[in-house]
């Protein structure tokens, strides 16, 4: 089972890849959880990824395809995989078609003002990365991380201004490609227009779509 999974900044993508894989004991990938990765265990990929990251630019196509195919080739992923972050062009979509084959594509569909509220109301701790949102995922104490006391800040990308800035990107990237993926792949069009829908209850709506088409056999 290979699939992708897209939406736009604070569909709760991330949290649902997560989840997705260990439920169907597959490998959940994402580009910057691979690039960290790299950098971490300082390889040639690595050393390089860390040039463009360090000075602010975008890690080029060819790397980023190369870091992909390693971690694909993994036998961590031989059971399958879910890509959160990657292809964001029609390029990359036909560069990752060179090394491998994609089953479905999970297309999270969430209005922009449940977007906007739930992003300019998450706090992130500064020191362990906890996330927590100030309408229902609060911290015990405020501005305090449950987890280790660190102290919690909001990223400038999520307030208002810049999310709805966010969005309009994400839609002129999203578009082409689900344009270019229409009619090769199956697309599954998950929508949720509840702000305070449990994870759990997404997670469900995907399995049974892709189980309703036999994806998942």
């Amino acid at each position: 089972m290979r699939f992708m999974i897209f939406g736009p900044p604070g569909s709760g993508k991330g949290t649902y890849a997560s989840r997705l894989a260990s439920i169907l004991n597959i490998a959940s990938i994402a580009t910057g959880d691979m690039f960290r990765e790299e950098i971490k265990q300082n390889t040639a990929l690595g050393k390089r990824v860390a040039h463009f990251v360090n000075s602010g630019e975008l890690v080029p196509d060819d790397i980023v395809i190369s870091i992909l195919e390693k971690r694909i080739n993994q036998s961590s992923s031989k059971r399958g995989f879910i890509l959160d972050g990657y292809p964001r062009t029609v390029q990359q979509a036909q560069a990752l078609e060179k090394i491998t084959k994609i089953d479905a594509i999970i297309l999270l569909i969430v209005p922009e003002w449940i977007i906007i509220e739930r992003l300019s109301n998450r706090r992130i701790c500064s020191n362990c990365g906890e996330v927590y949102n100030l309408r229902y995922l609060k911290p015990k104490v405020e501005g305090v991380c449950d987890k280790c006391g660190g102290r919690l800040y909001q990223r400038e990308d999520d307030k208002p201004e810049v999310v709805k800035d966010r969005l309009r990107v994400y839609e002129r990237q999203t578009q082409p490609l689900i344009k270019y993926y229409e009619g090769k792949v199956p697309i599954f069009n998950i929508e949720n227009n509840q702000i305070d829908t449990p994870p759990e209850t997404v997670i469900e709506k995907i399995i049974a779509e892709l189980r309703n088409t036999n994806i998942m056999g």
